[in-house]
């Protein structure tokens, strides 16, 4: 007679992810080489290659905005569904590639969606109309989600808790270099070679990186324990408090900073009448400092934990500051004078990326390294879902009023995001994960 398992064994079988599982303890892992030049080092520095092309990738359709938008007839409101377009493809990617992360591991998982994605941006060259190119962004979009889903699960296994926040800002300012390269590159191909062959060359970018990969990557020793670990079902993880803060959080932070990727060049075309020579060597600069930004807020994060401040502590200190820069962009569009306005479009970025790297890093904090695939992935479907909404209310109010309100709604999004972290978070479960 088979005999009803216990509450406690209930919780052998279904470990609670907001208590990383013991073989996720440093203590109980075989060692990894240590050091940013040993192999981890080169680990991180391919994830943060990967992430330049992605958002070169990302970045392709916004600088030739004007110029797609001239060729295929596009309204403000048909360009919003292109940009929703790949929303939607990276919101209904984040689960599968999660699981994929999860399961068979980043090796295989990395390799596959960069080579996903890049076939997609390669195709891009190709399309005749607005509805083909929204077809293969939402393709693009399907694959470009693995980034994060890989690169945090990555960070996970190869970096100690301390150093696990600055990891991910170097990775993560991979997305702003990426947007500080690809305003002058993708307009220079476009006015030498014509704008498809701005899609091609990341293409290609993106298929000799899957090879380095395949070539360099290899798990850590402590996978294979880390395996041995029953996978929490999704039913599970979609219960826990500590997911759905992580998923607000990010719902509310990431529609940010694709505004200003996305919209960016359009806005400074259209209401501020600049030139796509003067967009193609102005525009980098407030990407350029948010990668500054997304690597401070790192280091900020590991030397607040390595003087004795708690999980929750780091958060809170880190996120709210930097929550309050990103205000700045509430003054954006009633400055025409163009130090000021990028000054305070810089302040924003920088703030942003600050405030990204902690938010990702609270994954970590929060999460074992069996989940945090899956986890990363239930963030970027609430991520995605409000990427999607916000492309097409910017459309709209663009189209009907102008950017004043897309502004001022971008300024309070990522302290709502914020807020809704850590209040629903809670320091005691950051703290009590951070003893497991």
């Amino acid at each position: 007679m088979s005999r009803r398992p216990t509450g406690t064994q209930n919780q052998i079988d279904h470990p609670s992810l907001s208590e990383p599982p013991a073989t996720t303890n440093p203590k109980n892992r075989s060692p990894v080489p240590t050091g940013w030049w040993s192999r981890r080092g080169l680990i991180l520095a391919l994830l943060f290659t990967i992430t330049v092309i992605n958002f070169i990738d990302r970045q392709t359709v916004s600088v030739l905005a004007p110029l797609i938008r001239a060729a295929f007839h596009l309204s403000n409101e048909a360009y919003g569904r292109i940009v929703a377009a790949f929303q939607f493809g990276m919101m209904t990617g984040e689960l599968p590639m999660g699981w994929i992360m999860d399961r068979f591991g980043c090796r295989l998982g990395l390799f596959s969606a960069v080579l996903l994605w890049s076939s997609a941006t390669g195709a891009q060259a190709f399309v005749g109309s607005g509805a083909q190119l929204g077809l293969t962004r939402f393709w693009m979009g399907s694959g470009e989600c693995g980034n994060y889903s890989g690169g945090m699960k990555t960070v996970s296994q190869w970096f100690p808790v301390q150093d696990r926040t600055l990891a991910i800002g170097i990775f993560n300012s991979g997305s702003v270099i990426g947007s500080v390269v690809a305003p002058p590159l993708i307009v220079y191909l476009a006015q030498h070679y014509g704008f498809r062959t701005a899609f091609l060359v990341p293409a290609g970018l993106g298929a000799i990186w899957v090879v380095l990969w395949w070539l360099v990557y290899r798990n850590p020793a402590q996978t294979q324990a880390t395996a041995e670990v029953p996978q929490v079902p999704l039913k599970t993880l979609i219960g826990q408090r500590a997911a759905w803060a992580v998923m607000l959080c990010r719902s509310f932070v990431g529609p940010v900073i694709q505004f200003y990727w996305y919209w960016l060049p359009s806005f400074l075309y259209s209401a501020e009448k600049m030139s796509m020579t003067r967009i193609g060597a102005m525009s980098w600069i407030p990407f350029f400092l948010g990668s500054v930004g997304g690597v401070a807020g790192g280091w900020s994060a590991g030397w607040l934990q390595r003087r004795g401040a708690g999980q929750f502590d780091v958060r809170r200190i880190t996120m709210y500051s930097s929550s309050l820069m990103c205000l700045a962009s509430f003054a954006v569009p009633f400055y025409h004078n163009t130090l000021m306005l990028f000054s305070l479009m810089s302040i924003a970025i920088f703030g942003h990326n600050f405030l990204s790297a902690n938010m990702y890093g609270a994954i970590t904090d929060l999460f074992g390294e069996n989940a945090v695939g899956r986890v990363t992935g239930l963030s970027g479907v609430a991520g995605g879902l409000s990427g999607l909404v916000f492309p097409l209310l910017t459309g709209f109010l663009v189209d009907r009023v102008s950017y004043t309100p897309v502004f001022l709604i971008a300024a309070v999004m990522p302290l709502i995001g914020t807020i809704a972290l850590l209040a629903i978070g809670q320091r005691h479960r950051f703290e009590r994960a951070a003893e497991s």
